[in-house]
């Protein structure tokens, strides 16, 4: 595993690389870094060479001071893959990745040669939602550590019943990773990809390359029929209910999870 350290328009971004063969890139959930994916990148690294992204304000790269689009992280992504010289990649995406997936996917298709994207939307967020965490994010501004109680709600949001139920292993990899975020980074993300962002459902009917959307049965965030409106946006997507998963879907089933992403790819790289 190979670190690298990358100047882009959302500051500098913390990734691990490891493996080799076609480029996929791995970009975790609001709250989450790039260990989210690590069961990923030990499964493929074998066959691809496995980017595993700190996104911005996140894990070990650089803290966030402004708001931002996703058009702007659709950008960062593609001075990753400069930075790093790769042509084109397999875009791996949970929820805030999943979002971006898509519109990078759209905007440069000729850098994305798959996508996964898993437990996201396409919709803008509704008004008691948005208003909800313009006053979360109010509160994190001003703190210097992640307040337990909202560490505690991201495990209900984002860890599935039956994951609560059963894996405690999960259950404290997320308390334990939210609970060390930068609050007045990570507030300006949270309001960003939540609050902030617009619906793109028209933009994604853009999208040219192979997408598989995944979305969990027990996902406390993005319910499934909302996933689905995104996958009937992208011409001749595949999309896959997974039962008894929630938010964090490679995280919390990596074997089912990579089961599907092998099927998929299996069309885009007959030869592997």
């Amino acid at each position: 595993m190979v670190t690298h350290r990358i100047d882009t328009t959302l500051g500098i971004i913390n990734v691990q690389v490891s493996g080799s063969g076609p480029a996929m890139l791995c970009w975790p959930s609001l709250l989450m870094n790039g260990e989210m994916w690590r069961a990923q990148a030990e499964y493929f690294s074998d066959r691809y060479r496995v980017v595993m992204i700190d996104s911005p304000g996140h894990g070990a790269s650089e803290a966030l001071n402004r708001h931002f689009t996703m058009d702007d992280c659709a950008h960062c992504l593609v001075q990753i893959l400069d930075a790093l010289e790769i042509k084109d990649c397999v875009l791996l995406g949970n929820s805030w990745g999943g979002m971006m997936g898509g519109v990078f996917a759209a905007l440069y298709p000729e850098r994305a040669r798959a996508a996964v994207l898993m437990n996201c939307t396409a919709s803008a967020v509704g008004w008691s939602q948005k208003l909800e965490f313009l006053a979360m994010t109010a509160v994190l501004r001003r703190c210097n550590k992640f307040p337990m109680f909202m560490a505690q709600r991201a495990v209900s949001a984002f860890a599935g019943e039956t994951t609560e139920k059963t894996k405690p292993d999960v259950v404290k990899f997320i308390r334990d990773t939210v609970s060390e975020v930068d609050p007045r980074s990570v507030h300006w993300a949270i309001r960003s990809v939540v609050p902030y962002r617009t619906d793109r459902h028209t933009q994604l009917q853009a999208i040219k390359c192979p997408v598989l959307v995944l979305a969990g049965e027990e996902d406390r965030t993005f319910p499934v029929l909302e996933t689905k409106a995104m996958a009937d946006a992208i011409p001749n997507s595949q999309f896959v209910v997974l039962p008894r998963i929630g938010h964090l879907a490679a995280l919390e089933s990596p074997a089912v999870v990579n089961g599907e992403i092998d099927k998929f790819l299996a069309g885009v790289f007959p030869s592997k």
